[in-house]
């Protein structure tokens, strides 16, 4: 069940790949494009790590891939002012590694360390700490004429501009992510300061206490006893990764002085225990670390801006290391839609993705991601074995889950490749309309492809 040859996704019919090194080669290769008959445009990459969504495939036929992997540096890197300079290609465990030791640490997320600081921010995707679209502070990007332009907030030499992502005027910087409008080249993302303590707790419940469970825990999120990302994964989803299994278990982590921590840890003690609603409730700073509990170990260095472990959990998932993951790991689709943080809410989702399982036989899991006190990013991830069969079903699966989804006001907030479409459904008319006519005058030729959300 682990062929090689067994594509995951519908094939596309690419043109090419090219591998920039600069931001000039970058220009050089959007005007050679441009007008060219046949062609559907050119398809930004950074790393192509983007499982479950795509990965590198293109939305299109007749797409040339412009690799971005090869442009990593690490420009530049500020401790004092908390932020660095990086470009596509620069890794998540690459820049961690830089920060080791220091007062700063990075938002990672709990994908592939291998995985890219730029790509995932770009696509709007979620930190161990918060969004990853609050770590962008300044983009320099390649418009499809070739000009170089930088939005956002930049660096003077002088360091005396104090950061302001949003600018002047219209804020320019979001026009960026999720975008066909220009090719990022580099971005300025914030480091996050490193807490004097850190302590990750890890709850238990049962699944016939999940509405009253969350319920609580969006109490203490609403009455600042957690810091960051709440997390909650499902019986499916901790056997998919690694983890241990039998009942939801939930992550949170509280940070800051050590007294600070110490009495927050114990009040959060002392309501699970009032809410009688968990099972467990640990501190995993007591927990023995060789229990082979994957989840546990990714998602506790995680918070403390560590990915190093991540590789664990991503083997468990797809049987294969990142660089040959599209190759010969199993299969992977997400769908990640945002729902209100409630316990109502939860039971209607779970509800809706046992009623997939029912009608195709592909069982999804879901992760709980509680951005704040009122939305959650829902991940819920379908894992099949390497088999065109199974990768048939799964795609029903998926399609099944959008519709669905959908229909209960639940909807996605990132697309996969072959979802496109739900780009026209979801976006508001007006919205959409002034984003082609952005377009339009941007990119009258075409020069940059379609993409996911265009």
């Amino acid at each position: 069940m682990s062929a090689p040859n067994v594509s995951l996704y519908r094939q596309r019919q690419g043109v090419g790949i090219v591998r920039p090194t600069s931001a000039d080669q970058v220009g050089r290769i959007l005007l050679a494009c441009a007008g060219k008959p046949g062609l559907a445009g050119v398809q930004a990459v950074c790393t192509g790590r983007n499982w479950g969504l795509g990965s590198s495939e293109a939305v299109q036929d007749r797409t040339i891939r412009l690799d971005l992997s090869r442009m990593d540096a690490i420009r530049e890197i500020d401790e004092e002012h908390g932020w660095a300079i990086v470009e596509p290609g620069a890794t998540q465990l690459q820049l961690a590694k830089h920060l080791a030791g220091s007062r700063r640490m990075l938002n990672v997320t709990a994908s592939s360390g291998h995985s890219s600081v730029l790509g995932n921010a770009l696509d709007r995707g979620v930190g161990l700490r918060r969004q990853r679209t609050d770590d962008l502070i300044g983009l320099e990007v390649v418009l499809p004429d070739g000009e170089q332009i930088r939005v956002g907030w930049w660096p003077n030499a002088d360091r005396s501009n104090s950061r302001n992502p949003m600018g002047l005027g219209p804020a320019l910087l979001p026009l960026f992510t999720q975008s066909n409008l220009g090719v990022v080249t580099a971005g300025v993302v914030a480091l996050l300061p490193r807490p004097e303590r850190q302590c990750v707790m890890r709850l238990a419940f049962r699944k016939e206490r999940l509405a009253d469970a969350v319920d609580e825990l969006r109490r203490w999120y609403a009455n600042g006893l957690v810091d960051g990302v709440l997390k909650i994964y499902d019986t499916t989803s901790t056997e998919s990764y690694g983890g241990r299994a039998g009942e939801h278990l939930v992550f949170l982590c509280l940070s800051g002085t050590v007294h600070r921590v110490e009495a927050l840890a114990g009040v959060v003690e002392e309501e699970a225990r009032d809410s009688g609603l968990f099972t467990e409730t640990t501190r995993l700073e007591s927990v023995e670390r060789d229990d082979g509990d994957y989840v546990t170990r990714v998602v506790e260095s995680a918070f403390g801006g560590d990915p190093s472990w991540n590789e664990h959990m991503l083997r468990s998932a797809l049987g294969t290391d990142a660089d040959s993951a599209d190759e010969k790991g199993g299969g992977w689709r997400f769908f990640l839609p945002f729902i209100h943080f409630n316990g109502e809410s939860i039971e209607r989702a779970l509800a809706l993705l046992d009623q997939v399982w029912r009608e195709t036989g592909i069982r999804p899991g879901s992760t709980v991601n509680a951005l704040n006190a009122d939305v959650i990013d829902l991940v819920v991830s379908f894992r099949f074995p390497r088999d065109k069969d199974w990768a048939a079903k799964a795609d029903r699966a998926l399609d099944r889950t959008y519709e669905l989804f959908a229909a209960a006001g639940f909807y996605a907030y990132r697309l996969d490749i072959d979802h496109s479409e739900w780009y026209e459904k979801l976006m508001p008319d007006g919205a959409r309309s002034l984003v082609k006519r952005l377009k339009q005058l941007l990119d009258p030729q075409g020069v940059i492809a379609a993409g996911r959300y265009a």
